[in-house]
């Protein structure tokens, strides 16, 4: 159990890959009156796939450690991991595990729906995106393809938070940010594409409604949670749309998160039409826009760097000009997607030290090149960052991202950001505020702060020669 509450209780829910999370807030204050988390089974394989059902059991579990303080929430929102396939008969059972962001089968799906829809500029200009493997629609196709008799049994097709809000309220509802991440939701009329649809064989009539900003879902109608009926349900959003709005982020603040993979995004007034890729072209969850790209190579590589130097991941030393670029595991951003990693001016000089450093430094360099593009001058080159996620706990990760940018670091105090967001996104409902205003009051965002230092230009210039020059090498 958490503070005691001074005004309404909220619960905001992160369902993600791994577990659901669940936190029961004050609306007023923001104080985390409980929390609750039970995990969820990935199956793996040639994919990656879970029992819906289970999201539903884990969110039960989560609410249930929350105590009495569950029983007594007003308003409740789910933010789920974005672009999973969720496929419902007609009697809204599950007709096989939902499909996950990470699995990367519907490779040539995605490929073979850029060409055929007329290449990635037109996808960029009406989509908003250029679909990767991840989004739902190549999903969908990659079904079609090799499922036939599982997509036939189709009835209606759903995203994770989709499912978990349907369930809750017994309405079939999304929102504009977690839609974005389909493939089949256009930014340019703000809709479901007709035509996209057509073409991967899907009825409109599958889809769940898509809620204004602001707007409810539903209420509470299930029986098998520990939550109060009537409760108002909010719409919910996709994970990475409520961890923005648990920042309370104005258009131009930029976050990059440090996770096993590296995203940065930020709020922007301008709707996101980039044609090659690298940045996808979201929705956030109150009108404006989450233009972000993300990096498959960050703490997991450094760390693996680590282990095979037999250091500790914050054992870095300065000097020495060996370069690295930790592709680990092929990379997005370059688009590389056989790459290996590269190791370039290593002296009998270097030390252990010095190549660690090295791993950071080309990590760093690859998510502030996406930042970038993600930004496309909404902010002024010396604005601050967010650091947020597992990597920004660490302070090799913390003074390399300040030596590389050039631009002052704030890492916000505030854990589990999904959660709070949604949470944020259940208390404006409930007050009639801006969710984003409410988490500004909120003080989320408020953190450490550290200064700006010289940017590296050294190190930043080795990289990108490096880079320019061994990109063959890395294709694999």
């Amino acid at each position: 159990m958490g503070a005691q509450a001074a005004g309404p209780l909220v619960v905001g829910v992160d369902s993600s890959t791994q577990s659901t999370k669940a936190l029961v807030v004050d609306a007023e204050t923001g104080a985390v009156i409980a929390r609750g988390q039970a995990p969820h089974t990935v199956s793996g394989g040639e994919g990656r796939q879970s029992d819906p059902r289970q999201w539903w059991r884990a969110l039960g579990e989560a609410l249930t450690q929350c105590g009495d303080a569950a029983r007594q929430a007003s308003a409740v929102s789910v933010g789920g991991q974005q672009h999973g396939l969720v496929t419902l008969d007609a009697a809204g059972e599950p007709v096989r595990p939902a499909i996950l962001w990470n699995d990367v089968r519907p490779a040539a799906q995605s490929e073979r729906l850029i060409a055929e829809r007329g290449g990635a500029k037109a996808w960029a200009d009406r989509v908003g995106s250029v679909p990767t493997p991840a989004f739902t629609v190549a999903k969908w196709a990659w079904l079609r393809a090799n499922e036939p008799a599982a997509a036939a049994r189709t009835a209606a097709v759903r995203l994770p938070h989709d499912y978990l809000v349907e369930r809750l309220t017994g309405q079939a509802v999304t929102d504009r940010g977690d839609a974005s991440g389909t493939g089949w939701w256009a930014s340019s009329t703000e809709s479901y594409d007709t035509d996209v649809l057509a073409h991967v064989g899907l009825d409109p009539k599958a889809l769940p409604r898509v809620a204004l900003p602001g707007e409810a879902a539903g209420t509470v109608h299930a029986d098998d949670l520990p939550l109060p009926h009537g409760a108002l349900v909010a719409a919910g959003t996709g994970d990475n749309m409520a961890a923005a709005l648990g920042l309370g982020l104005r258009p131009g603040q930029p976050v990059l998160s440090l996770g096993t993979s590296g995203t940065v995004y930020a709020v922007s007034a301008q709707r996101p039409t980039d044609p090659t890729g690298v940045v996808a072209g979201f929705a956030d969850a109150r009108g404006d826009w989450l233009p972000l790209a993300c990096t498959l190579n960050c703490t997991l590589a450094v760390d693996r760097v680590a282990a095979l130097l037999g250091r500790d991941r914050e054992a870095v030393e300065a000097g020495g000009e060996v370069v690295m670029l930790p592709f680990l595991d092929g990379e997005r951003t370059p688009n590389l997607p056989g790459a290996s990693g590269l190791v370039h001016g290593l002296r009998h000089e270097t030390t252990a030290g010095q190549l660690l450093q090295a791993a950071y430094d080309g990590a760093v360099f690859a998510l502030l090149e996406a930042l970038d593009r993600v930004l496309d001058g909404d902010i002024a080159a010396d604005g601050p960052l967010l650091l947020i996620g597992g990597g920004a706990k660490g302070r090799a990760w913390r003074e390399t991202m300040r030596r590389l940018s050039g631009r002052p670091v704030v890492v916000p105090e505030a854990q589990e950001l999904v959660a709070l967001g949604a949470a944020a996104q259940a208390a404006g409902l409930l007050l009639g505020e801006d969710p984003a205003a409410v988490a500004r009051r909120w003080g989320t965002a408020r953190g450490a702060e550290y200064e700006a230092q010289e940017r590296d230009t050294a190190v930043w210039e080795r990289i990108r020669a490096t880079l320019a020059h061994g990109e063959a090498l890395m294709r694999g």
